[in-house]
């Protein structure tokens, strides 16, 4: 069985036991929970997260190592990158090249709080797309990490022509104490506050501070690299058009600023083509769900704010300071922070330390260049120094690597501490570039070198001076192109910075008419002088140290267009190792120096001689001497140690006296921010009490006008009262007139009544005398004959015409019936007659088949194959005998039943039969049909066909 565990962050989890085979397959995931600020520290730190395979043995559970992977934490990214082939290390198959398939990302926690500070992305906008990429969707153009390469495109590749540099710089920050509510703990230890923000994708925090009254943090500059173009770049910034700034104490956000970003790249400028374009300014900085909290409007000069400038350039422009600082007019500071996000060498004004290379000027018109020793955001933190070098620190540790913390020593300083860990190296690494040759350019070139290594102390770029002119066919050696850098760190950090951070030389043209040109960079690989021959010698103080030296030549790429050669350059390199630095602390002041010089005063008395014949006073012996001297040191010690007391409780009073100040400071600013706040909720309540008072003076004139109202309701009551009972009066007299009125009309009513009732029995008894009259003449001529005989003729007349249409009906009936008969006979014989030629031709094809296979099987098959494809015709001519007979007994029986020879009984039985059968016959061919399969050209629906016309032929015989 085979196991993987992987540990990182003092976990480890494992997957779940596979078996051995080649090619393995884990599908497993395991994943740590982790905050956002430990996952920086640890990108800080280089925690790496190492993967062990194990052989496991299901029986005694023992575990054999099969080898290791040491994966990079910075090479995770929060977008979903593609599964890589990892090789391991150590393997104990030397045979094979085993490799496992890992991917590693990082994903949001889908339970963080509600309150989660973390920037959400824009909602799509739609923008209008030019016409030159109207077939590119908007919602498309996102932000892709190559880290081969070292930048972020942005767009489809075909479009990506253009290098840009995107840098955010968060210079200051004032009043940030209006952030704190009342009501919120900090916690108990001195509490860190940071800026976040996340740029394409990474999360850049800059370094924490305590003071928010004073907020003291060095300017710090975040860049990336972005591979677009201008049109698709103003696009992905119309989309992404805010960039959302947090101010953090550990996981909370205290408030948040947002800063615009389309108005980088306005439509139809050309600025960024000749200079950076910025968003630079002061940002007000508000409280999370300020909305939500109802909280008062702060004042604008006591509104927190931070400086923040966004730069967008061009590769190649050269930037310069984009904001004005305010800690600038308090202080210089020593160094300024600078992050990269993506591969970019910085330019910065200062100069090694070196006492072998002059210095260079401060301000390089030559463009920076991608530097690809850079591997990730952290990895490329620089520390920028003032640019006036101390000619007395040249000879002093100028830096060290990171793991320890240095700073320059002075020899007219007094008072000053130097402090190295007792586990760290000192180094000397000198660098000779000698000489370039074989020059592969068609015109002559004025070069200059230049390189840059943080690692050394310094991230200042080291320069050739003065320009040497190249050509072809001629070695030229380099003026001024030594350097040596004292440095102190650990061995291994040494190595493994060496292995992974190539020295990058770059090839510059200068030219006096023109800006100066990058030709290309040559990588010297520092890791060769790793492996080269140790040789001892002895140092200033006689200590054994070691010395290695690498002398060869690496060609110069072409920085732009084919990856060609353009010269060669010969160099050496020597690295020294002074052995370890020893911790040591070493204070210098005027009581320490007269003290240490006691001791060292050597004696110039002689031995006394003790003889019985001299005679000498007490005091002039050495005891006495000895005592005095004694004592006299005693009292020196006393007064050293009251001096050391005095200036202990000095410095302990100055620092109380500071620390009073800042609590003072503190609680001055607090009570600053209490009356602000107090003063906004008096203004708040004096307009609350003006508010009441008019409200009480508008319900006071309110209730005056309702009762006002309510009288002229009262009044209006009475007066629409008085009008009704007035009305109802009218209404009264006005009935009793209508009234008076209707009976005078009834009564004129049933006097015409009684006048129309009498006009109508006249004409009652006029009606019935005509009646009678008209019966009495239709009487007297009904007894008439001409009448009787009239009546029956037409009566004899419809039954005429009734029974003429029945009989030709009838005739009709008949004869169609006959038609109907003479036709189904004729279609039975035809049905019969092509029965039975189709019958004949398929037997006769059949047997011309059969015999054809008979012929090919016979020709092609051996004697055994025969035989039995002999039996197979046989079984298939047997079969055709016994279909032959069934059809020549099926075609009697069709004759029987039409000659009506068979009898009654069982004619009528076999009816039946039929009739079943039949029924069965049409059932099986209408399924076939049913399912789409088969259509009437097939075989089996024919031979359906052909049974149901037989047994309707049979049929139609018996009824015959």
């Amino acid at each position: 069985m085979l196991v993987v565990e992987a540990k990182f962050d003092g976990e480890q989890l494992a997957t779940d036991p596979v078996d051995h085979t080649d090619q393995p397959e884990f599908a497993t995931e395991l994943a740590w929970e982790i905050d956002r600020k430990a996952l920086h520290q640890h990108r800080l730190q280089r925690t790496p997260i190492k993967l062990q395979c194990f052989a496991l043995d299901p029986l005694s559970s023992a575990k054999e190592t099969i080898g290791y992977i040491v994966l990079d934490l910075r090479t995770a990214q929060e977008t979903k990158q593609a599964p890589k082939w990892y090789q391991l290390l150590s393997n104990k198959y030397t045979k094979f090249k085993s490799e496992i398939q890992i991917s590693i990302a990082l994903e949001t926690d889908t339970k963080a709080p509600a309150d989660s500070f973390k920037a959400k992305g824009a909602p799509p906008r739609d923008g209008k797309v030019p016409a030159s990429l109207s077939g590119l969707d908007p919602k498309d153009i996102v932000a892709v990490l190559n880290e081969e390469e070292g930048y972020h495109q942005i767009g489809p590749a075909e479009y990506c022509t253009d290098s840009f540099i995107m840098s955010v710089t968060i210079a200051f920050a004032t009043q940030l104490e209006q952030l704190i509510p009342c009501t919120m703990k900090l916690p108990e230890r001195q509490p860190e506050f940071f800026f976040y923000y996340t740029l394409l994708g990474n999360d850049v925090t800059n370094e924490p501070f305590n003071d928010l009254i004073n907020p003291n943090f060095e300017p710090e500059r975040a860049s990336v690299r972005i591979r677009s173009s201008v049109e698709i770049l103003r696009i992905y910034l119309a989309l992404q058009s805010k960039l959302q700034i947090h101010l953090c104490c550990g996981d909370q956000s205290l408030g948040s600023t947002e800063i615009p970003l389309s108005g980088l790249l306005k439509k139809g400028s050309a600025e960024i083509n000749h200079r950076p374009v910025t968003v630079e300014g002061a940002f007000t900085l508000d409280p999370p769900n300020r909305a939500k909290q109802k909280l008062a409007p702060i004042p604008v000069e006591l509104a927190p704010t931070v400086g923040v400038s966004v730069a967008l350039q061009r590769e190649g422009i050269d930037a310069q300071s984009l904001i004005d600082l305010k800690t600038q007019n308090e202080y210089e500071p020593e160094h300024s922070k600078k992050r990269v996000l993506t591969p970019i060498k910085e330019k910065t004004p200062t100069v090694p330390k070196s006492p072998s290379v002059s210095p260079a000027p401060p301000h390089n018109p030559s463009p920076p260049t991608k530097d690809d020793a850079t591997e990730s955001e952290v990895e490329s933190l620089q520390y920028d120094k003032d640019t006036k070098p101390n000619p007395k620190a040249m000879n002093s540790v100028p830096a060290l690597a990171q793991p320890v913390t240095t700073s320059n020593v002075s020899e007219a300083t007094s008072g000053q501490k130097i402090a190295v860990p007792a586990a760290s190296h000192h180094f000397c690494f000198s660098i000779d570039l000698r000489s370039v040759h074989d020059l592969e350019v068609s015109f002559p070139v004025n070069c200059i070198l230049r390189y840059s290594y943080p690692f050394f102390g310094s991230a200042a770029p080291i320069m050739t001076n003065p320009p040497v002119e190249v050509r072809k066919n001629m070695e030229v050696f380099l003026p001024q192109s030594y350097c040596a850098f004292d440095f102190a760190t650990m061995p291994h950090q040494l190595q493994d910075t060496f292995l992974r951070i190539p020295l990058l030389v770059e090839l510059w043209h200068k030219d006096k008419m023109s800006k100066d040109l990058l030709l290309g960079i040559a990588r010297i690989q520092l890791s060769n002088i790793l492996s080269s021959e140790k040789t001892r010698f002895l140092g200033a103080n006689g200590e054994q140290c070691w010395r290695q030296t690498y002398s060869d030549s690496v060609p110069v790429i072409a920085a732009q267009g084919s990856n060609n050669r353009i010269v060669d350059l010969s160099y050496t390199v020597t690295l020294e190792d002074y052995g370890l630095v020893k911790m040591r602390e070493i204070f210098v002041s005027e009581s320490s120096q007269g003290l240490s010089a006691l001791p060292q005063k050597p004696s110039s008395l002689p031995p006394a001689l003790c003889t019985s014949e001299i005679q000498t006073e007490p005091r002039e012996t050495l005891e006495y001497k000895a005592a005095l001297e004694l004592e006299m040191w005693k009292e020196m010690q006393e007064d050293i140690f009251e001096n050391q007391l005095k200036q202990k409780e000095l410095a302990h009073m100055q620092a109380l006296a500071e620390e009073w100040k800042k609590r003072d400071r503190e609680r001055e600013s607090l009570v600053k921010k209490k009356v602000a706040e107090y003063t906004i909720l008096e203004g708040k309540l004096q307009k609350t009490l003006i508010d009441l008072e008019k409200r009480e003076q508008q319900l006071a004139s309110a209730d005056s006008e309702l009762q006002r109202e309510k009288k002229e309701l009262q009044s209006e009551r009475e007066r629409n009262l008085q009008e009704l009972q007035d009305s109802i009066r009218r209404a009264k007299e006005d009935c009793v007139h209508q009234v008076e009125l209707e009976r005078l009309k009834i009564k004129q009513l049933e006097e015409d009544k009684h006048r129309l009732q009498q006009k109508l029995n006249e004409a009652e008894n006029k009606y019935k005398n005509l009646e009678k009259e008209f019966q009495h003449f239709k009487d007297q001529q009904s007894n008439k004959p001409e009448i009787r005989l009239q009546s029956e003729i037409n009566l004899l007349t419809l039954e005429k015409v009734e029974l003429e249409r029945k009989l030709e009906s009838a005739t009709k009936s008949k004869l169609h019936y006959k038609q109907q008969w003479g036709r189904a006979l004729k279609e039975l014989a035809r049905l019969k007659q092509r029965e039975q030629e189709s019958q004949m031709a398929r037997l006769k094809k059949q047997q011309e088949e059969l015999e054809q296979m008979r012929l090919r099987y016979l020709a092609a098959e051996e004697k055994d194959t025969v035989k039995t494809e002999q039996q197979e015709l046989l079984d298939i001519r047997n079969e055709l005998n016994r279909l032959r007979q069934q059809d020549q007994k099926q075609y009697q029986d069709s004759r029987e039943i039409a000659s009506g020879k068979m009898d009654s009984p069982h004619g009528k039985g076999l009816e039946e039969g039929l009739d079943v059968y039949l029924t069965r016959l049409i059932e099986e061919r209408d399924t076939l049909m049913r399912t789409g399969v088969y259509n009437h050209e097939d075989r089996i629906i024919s031979e359906l066909d052909r049974q149901i016309r037989e047994v309707l032929a049979k049929n139609n015989a018996s009824n015959e």
